[in-house]
């Protein structure tokens, strides 16, 4: 893999100029060179032979990258001992060490140092980004939002310390109920037709529409913030809307733009924003290459921007922290009022001073004091924190800026008992490519069968309409070879390989998950699934279970025990074949499926460990599906099988019931059909 990488930066070298992400892939190659050569060096496990083949191979690796520097000698900058990794070349290593079969360890937040020099970030700045610069020359910035935050001036309050206070009240003036500012009754508008809100949602929706204009939404995962966020935005028409994200969830949040606001155009940042469309009315980017990108972001013209997840920027010190810090400011400084949204269903990780981070995002308060609105409602008060009910009055104030929070069981009563929500994950990196690769390898088998069929028959009308018929038959032909072995590449090896490549994915959100409810269960069908997902959560110091077929009766016992039991045990990993039926798992409210079964009804055995009698609290299956893959279609057959399913249970006809073999063969001839409609393969 790493040689592939070296010969793909060399190609690219030879074509000048070096491009931001090419120099990252050299550094990055070059880092896990050096790396794996003090590893084998040092494995005492490796015979003398076996060594020196892998440093041979090696060796082999950094010739090419020498060669490579050599025609472009600013390459040798990157390897000094003192050389910035970026975050967009961590994430990078991170992406290859996953491809390779190695779960990268999480690093540690970054000690605060000075903000990086233009020179050092090597910023880019995208084609579409500068013709929309050219197509809108005389867009200036609105400074009323900075005129409005230097009116407001400390009077009584000049002199008193505010900030710790502040905090301080959330704790010290807690009243045991959820802190959630006074919120409108829902008003008619703003969903599209066929979609609905839950009041909850809409109340937020309508508290945008009144003018409300920041936003700290922190209800439990599960109530929809998405959703509420989007159509906020709409209300608010805080269009460009910039949404800042964690990479497990970019897509999503597109495919969520379409559900809830199909009027408006969305567009995904990846890498160095070759394709970013800046004529989009929201751009989605991930935390991780921010860094390259933070200076045209913050000069597009934002009249809002959201942040998902948004404890990630809690650590002011971390260069996520000041890049989100730095854009929010720049929004402010250009956009009278812009609309400001943190989501995340646990504001504070360790301490009160969490809050700091977010407050500074939505403007309530800068590093010294209380800003504007906030500052205003403060001396309105009448009270200093010395005074008694300075608290109680501050804590109220600050909710009254924009804190929503709700938890499942206060809105039970507009929640589904239970509910499946996809989540769609990228497959990016040389993993994503061969997967890709291999699917148009099975399509391309099978049309041409397909055509074989046709000459078979004497039919000459490869371009004419597709036989359905003749379809099927050649997807049943290509399920019982793939069945016997057969066949390279097939439906099972594809739908395996795409579980391995998601399992870092979904460890990833069960990850934060766990920390954001409590108590997860983790399911998969194929035991490297389970053992990576296993060492996610060992490298992130998450105490977790296993529940798998091979285990004894008593291990197993055990095993449950502890994940009901015990308070630090937050997660289970379960096999979906073996943990699937006979368990009681209601402790947890909250499950993944990292991997999609063949049938809704091994989906529902799963749910149905925890969504059972001593369930006290609404039921979220978080199903995770790759994105522009197979796997989403088996998703979607799954889902329409259901109704076939529930349909036998209700009487009709057996026949009519679901069966795995319908999933598989209805994958291969969606697969087969769109190959031949769409005449890609031709």
């Amino acid at each position: 893999m790493l040689a592939g990488i070296a010969r793909d930066v060399d190609n690219a070298v030879k074509r000048p100029p070096t491009r931001p992400a090419v120099r990252t892939k050299f550094q990055v190659v070059a880092l896990l060179v050096r790396e794996e050569r003090a590893r084998v060096t040092a494995d005492e496990t490796l015979g003398q032979a076996k060594r020196t083949q892998e440093l041979k191979r090696l060796d082999g690796v950094a010739t090419q990258l020498a060669k490579t520097a050599a025609r472009d000698t600013s390459l040798l900058e990157l390897l000094r001992e003192d050389a910035r990794v970026s975050d967009a070349a961590r994430e990078y290593r991170a992406s290859v060490l996953r491809a390779g079969g190695i779960e990268p360890p999480d690093e540690p937040e970054p000690a605060p140092q000075a903000p990086p020099t233009a020179a050092e970030e090597k910023r880019v700045i995208p084609q579409s980004v500068i013709s929309r610069r050219l197509a809108n020359p005389f867009l200036a910035p609105d400074f009323e939002a900075a005129a409005e935050r230097a009116a407001a001036r400390p009077r009584r309050l000049a002199g008193w310390e505010l900030l710790e206070p502040l905090f301080w009240s959330f704790e010290k003036a807690a009243t045991g109920s959820p802190a959630c500012m006074a919120l409108p009754e829902p008003t008619p508008g703003f969903v599209p037709r066929g979609k609905e809100l839950m009041r909850h949602q809409a109340q937020v929706v309508a508290a945008a529409a009144r003018g409300h204009r920041t936003f700290l939404l922190a209800d439990e995962p599960g109530l929809g913030k998405t959703a509420q966020a989007l159509l906020a935005a709409q209300a608010a028409d805080a269009y460009p809307l910039l949404v800042v994200v964690p990479n497990v969830v970019k897509t999503n949040w597109a495919h969520e733009v379409k559900l809830w606001t199909p009027q408006r155009r969305s567009t995904v940042l990846h890498g160095d924003g070759e394709d970013v469309d800046a004529f989009a009315d929201v751009v989605i980017v991930n935390y991780e290459i921010l860094d390259r990108h933070v200076g045209w972001l913050g000069e597009l013209g934002f009249r809002g921007m959201v942040v998902d997840e948004a404890h990630f920027i809690k650590n002011k010190g971390s260069q996520r922290s000041r890049n989100v810090l730095a854009l929010s400011e720049q929004i402010q400084l250009r956009t009278a009022r812009p609309l400001l949204m943190a989501l995340t269903g646990t504001p504070l990780i360790n301490d009160i001073e969490d809050f700091q981070a977010i407050w500074e995002f939505l403007g309530w308060i800068d590093d010294e004091k209380p800003l504007g609105a906030l500052m205003n409602a403060l001396e309105e008060t009448g009270l200093t924190p010395a005074d008694r009910g300075f608290s109680a009055a501050a804590r109220a104030a600050v909710i009254d800026m924009g804190i929503v929070r709700r938890r499942k069981i206060d809105v039970v009563a507009d929640i589904p008992a239970r509910r499946v929500a996809d989540l769609p994950v990228e497959l990016d990196g040389a993993v994503g490519r061969s997967i890709r690769a291999s699917e148009e390898a099975l399509a391309r088998r099978l049309v041409s069968r397909y055509r074989a069929a046709l000459e078979a028959r004497g039919d000459t009308s490869i371009g004419g309409a597709v036989d359905h018929d003749l379809a099927r038959r050649v997807a049943a032909g290509e399920l019982k070879d793939s069945s016997s072995k057969k066949t390279g590449d097939n439906v099972f090896t594809m739908v395996r390989r795409i579980g391995q490549a998601k399992a870092g994915l979904a460890a990833d959100y069960a990850a934060q998950l766990a920390r954001n409810v409590g108590k997860v269960v983790f399911f998969a069908k194929h035991v490297d699934v389970l053992d990576a997902a296993e060492q996610t959560f060992a490298d992130r110091g998450i105490r977790s279970v296993s529940i798998r077929g091979d285990q004894t009766t008593k291990a197993r016992d055990k095993a449950i025990a502890a994940f009901t039991d015990e308070p630090d045990v937050q997660i289970a990993v379960c096999s979906l074949l073996a943990a699937g039926v006979g368990l009681n798992l209601q402790v947890a409210s909250n499950l993944v499926l990292a991997e999609l079964s063949w049938t809704d009804a091994e989906q529902t055995q799963a749910i149905d460990r925890i969504h059972r009698i001593g369930q006290s609290e609404p039921v979220t299956a978080w199903r995770i599906i790759a994105a522009q893959t197979i796997d989403a279609k088996i998703a979607e057959l799954i889902d329409a099988k259901s109704g076939l399913a529930a349909r036998a249970l209700d009487g009709a006809d057996l026949d009519d019931a679901e069966t795995s073999t319908d999933v598989q063969l209805e994958a291969l001839v969606s697969l087969l059909t769109d190959a031949l409609e769409s005449g890609v393969l031709a």
